[in-house]
């Protein structure tokens, strides 16, 4: 495929694939971390419109409450909403503890999961943050707890790919990154002698756990593409939302006039979730906004080589991490 330029990463053409494209989505099921605010809150209020059952994933029941209040608030009028089922999915992605209850109620509740969206984040925050057992808060809400809800999930997963009906490549996980074109660590991801992630600064830091969801999109599709399923990571633009909360005033201000409305975050996701354009040739493959297939960045295309492949094995020195982090909760 030909190259995304610089100038078209960050000021992609429009939308390939928007709501106007989803079909009914009715008796499906959709798990959205981070559904309660900007772009995962306007891909739940699409996904509920056309049918489908939708689990706002949120750190409190009262986030999840107020967006289901506002989803159906929102869609009220719209002439062509079908008004799907929306539920709470209450986990607090800095606490593994709450991952694994909360992947326990749900599979007592559902018995297929269509599409699982790893859309919830945390950027930039003060410097020192830690999640609950003491991990660097990034790489613990980024990478830990998704990956050990997706393990926890992947039983769900399997038996949807699987039943009657269920369409070839349907059954998708997505893992939502960043512009990892722009500023990723050397390596993708840095590691201390014990082979722990480095804390970094600021901005280096948020890349190099967006590099290691790029990993896990591979790992996924290696792990279960026999079983049908689609693991994809995803540059989802540039948008105004939350996640720009921990940046200094002038610099959101800023922002605020050149990043689009969330609701671009969500076609990219809708595109990642949903469009006949992602087939299995592209499973543990990228995607960048509004909805194009592209390439890893070479430097993280290598890290999933092993060294005898000429690669620098750093995905899988990372997921070694990650294994270690999670046993206690698998």
């Amino acid at each position: 495929m030909a190259p995304i330029s610089r100038c078209s990463a960050i000021f992609p053409p429009a939308p390939r694939f928007t709501d106007n494209d989803l079909p009914s989505l009715a008796g499906k099921v959709y798990i959205v971390t981070g559904g309660a605010s900007g772009v995962g809150y306007e891909l739940s209020k699409i996904l509920y419109s056309a049918g489908g059952t939708v689990y706002i994933a949120a750190r409190s029941a009262e986030r999840c409450k107020g967006a289901i209040e506002r989803v159906q608030s929102d869609t009220r009028s719209l002439p062509r909403s079908k008004g799907g089922k929306l539920e709470s999915m209450v986990v607090d992605l800095s606490d593994l503890k709450t991952v694994k209850y909360a992947a326990e109620e749900f599979l007592k509740k559902e018995t297929r999961l269509d599409v699982l969206v790893h859309n919830a984040a945390v950027m930039t925050p003060p410097a020192g943050s830690k999640d609950s057992l003491g991990h660097d808060l990034e790489i613990g809400t980024n990478c830990l707890a998704p990956y050990l809800l997706t393990l926890l999930l992947e039983p769900v997963l399997i038996n949807t790919a699987g039943a009657p009906g269920t369409p070839p490549s349907s059954v998708r996980i997505v893992w939502v990154t960043s512009l990892l074109q722009e500023g990723t660590p050397a390596g993708g991801v840095n590691f201390d002698e014990n082979g722990t992630p480095v804390v970094l600064k600021f901005m280096d830091n948020y890349m190099q756990s967006k590099a290691g969801c790029a990993w896990f999109a591979d790992k996924f599709a290696h792990r279960l593409g026999a079983k049908g399923i689609l693991s994809v990571s995803l540059h989802p633009g540039l948008m105004r939302t939350e996640l720009q909360r921990h940046w200094p005033l002038p610099l959101r201000l800023l922002m605020g006039l050149i990043f689009k409305p969330p609701v671009y975050g969500a076609y990219s996701e809708l595109y990642a979730s949903f469009s006949p354009e992602v087939k299995s040739n592209h499973n543990g493959g990228h995607l960048m906004a509004w909805g194009r297939v592209a390439d890893l960045p070479a430097d993280l295309a290598k890290g999933l080589k092993s060294k005898n492949e000429g690669g620098s094995g750093n995905a899988e020195k990372f997921f070694g991490y990650c294994d270690r982090e999670i046993k206690a909760f698998v």
